[in-house]
C-alpha cells in the first residue's frame, strides 16, 4: 500500500481527497497497490467531514512519516507552499502541485532540489487545470523544437469576454456575473490584469524553451480596459477579442513572451473557444499545430490532473521524470518593443483600422493617440 498526503483542502484539495475516494478502485489498478490518504493537511475545523481523523494541523507529522511518499500541494500561494514543499522534497517525498504561482516563480529551484533528491516534482495542473497539456509536451512533443505557443489560459476573462462579444454585456456587468458564478474570485485582480495567464505561458515557455521565464519581466496586460465599442468595431472586420498568452522561438533561441488582448480572425480555431473553457495551441517544427482544449479550471477537474500526477510519482518511485530547467541565466526572453505585430487601432469618433505589421515601439508611437491599440494574431 502507498500512503499519500494533501496539503490543503480549499476547492481542488477537497477535490483531490474526493477522486482518491471517488475511484479508489481504479487508482489501486492503476497503481497495482491501494493509495491511501493519511493525511490532510488544514488549519481550520473540518470535524463535521466523515474522514476528519485524516486532518493535521502541524506540517511536520507529514515531513517526518517515512510511510507518505507522495505529497499533493494544493495550497496556492508561495509562502507556506515554497517551504512545505522544500521541506518534503528534501525528505524524499515527491510533490504534486496545481500551484502555477509558485512553478513560474521557484519552479527551477525545486526541480532541482527533487533531482537531487531523485523525486518528483510535477505541476500537470498548473497549466489547464484538467486538459493535458504538461506530459504532452514533454513526451508526445519531445521529438519537436517547439515554435510557438499561443493560448486562452484564463476561464474567467473568457468568460468576461463571452458575454461582452455575444450578450452586449458591458466589462463591469460581465465581471459581476463571473463573480457571482463562482469563475472570479472577490478580488478578481490575477485573472483581469493578465497575471494568472502571465504565469502560464511562463510554465510552458520554461518547459519549451529549457531556461526560466520570469513572470515579473514578462509583458502582461489584460482585458480591464476593452470596451463594447472594441468589441463592436473587432466584430464588424470580422475578429472577435480573447485574452492570448503566447511564447514565440526566434530563429537565434531567444523568444517573446507576453500576453494581451488580441483581435483573432473569426475562422480561426480559438475564436471559437467560449465561456470558461481554455484551449492552447502548440506549434512543432514536427506536427505543425496542434491543439488541447477543454475546462481550465473546476475542482473536480483540477483535482484528477493531481491525483494523475501522484499516480505517476508513484509509478516513477524508483526512476524520477526528467524535468528540469534553467535560472534564467540565458537571458532568453527578448524585449517586447522589437516584437512586430499587425496592429487594430481606434481613435475617437473614427472606424477602427486594422494596420501593420509594425513594432510595438512603432505602434505605440504611431498609434499614441488611439482610444484603443491590439494586437492581431
Amino acid at each position: 500500500m502507498v500512503k499519500v498526503a494533501i496539503m490543503g483542502h480549499g476547492t481542488v484539495g477537497s477535490g483531490v481527497y474526493e477522486v482518491f475516494a471517488m475511484n479508489a478502485e481504479k487508482i489501486a489498478r492503476v497503481a497495482e497497490q491501494p493509495v491511501e490518504v493519511k493525511y490532510v493537511l488544514d488549519l481550520r475545523d473540518f470535524s463535521h467531514l466523515p474522514y476528519a481523523d485524516k486532518f493535521v494541523s502541524d506540517f511536520s507529522i507529514i515531513e517526518n512519516d517515512p510511510e507518505v511518499t507522495v505529497v499533493a500541494e494544493v495550497m496556492g500561494g508561495t509562502g507556506a507552499a515554497y517551504e512545505f514543499t522544500k521541506r518534503c522534497l528534501n525528505a524524499g517525498k515527491s510533490v504534486c502541485t496545481s500551484n502555477k504561482e509558485l512553478v513560474a516563480t521557484h519552479g527551477e529551484e525545486l526541480l532541482a532540489i527533487a533531482k537531487e533528491k531523485n523525486v518528483n516534482y510535477l505541476f500537470e495542473a498548473s497549466v489547464g487545470g484538467g486538459i493535458p497539456v504538461i506530459r504532452p509536451m514533454m513526451q508526445c512533443l519531445a521529438a519537436n523544437e517547439i515554435r510557438e505557443i499561443r493560448g486562452i489560459l484564463n476561464g474567467t476573462t473568457n468568460y468576461i469576454l463571452s458575454e461582452m462579444i455575444h450578450k452586449g454585456v458591458s466589462f463591469e456587468d460581465a465581471l459581476k456575473q463571473a463573480q457571482a458564478n463562482g469563475y472570479a474570485e472577490k478580488d478578481p485582480t490575477a485573472d483581469i490584469e493578465g497575471h494568472d495567464a502571465c504565469r502560464k505561458i511562463c510554465i510552458l515557455s520554461d518547459l519549451a524553451f529549457g531556461d526560466k521565464f520570469d513572470p515579473n519581466a514578462v509583458s502582461c496586460e489584460g482585458i480591464s480596459k476593452i470596451t463594447l465599442t472594441d468589441v463592436e468595431e473587432a466584430g464588424k472586420l470580422g475578429y472577435v477579442i480573447k485574452l492570448i498568452g503566447r511564447a514565440v522561438r526566434c530563429e537565434d533561441g531567444t523568444a517573446y513572451a507576453y500576453v494581451a488582448p488580441h483581435l483573432i480572425p473569426k475562422n480561426h480555431p480559438l475564436a471559437a473557444v467560449e465561456d470558461v473553457f481554455n484551449a492552447i495551441m502548440i506549434d512543432g517544427n514536427a506536427t505543425g499545430d496542434v491543439m488541447f482544449y477543454g475546462k481550465g479550471a473546476g475542482k473536480l477537474a483540477t483535482a484528477s490532473a493531481v491525483v494523475a500526477d501522484m499516480l505517476d510519482a508513484i509509478a516513477h518511485a524508483e526512476k524520477r521524470r526528467p524535468v528540469e530547467w534553467g535560472d534564467g541565466s540565458k537571458n532568453l526572453l527578448r524585449p517586447i518593443d522589437t516584437l512586430e505585430s499587425v496592429w487594430y487601432s481606434r481613435k475617437p469618433g473614427k472606424p477602427a483600422v486594422i494596420t501593420g505589421p509594425m513594432t510595438t515601439e512603432r505602434a505605440m508611437r504611431d498609434c499614441k493617440d488611439a482610444a484603443a491599440l491590439m494586437r492581431v494574431l
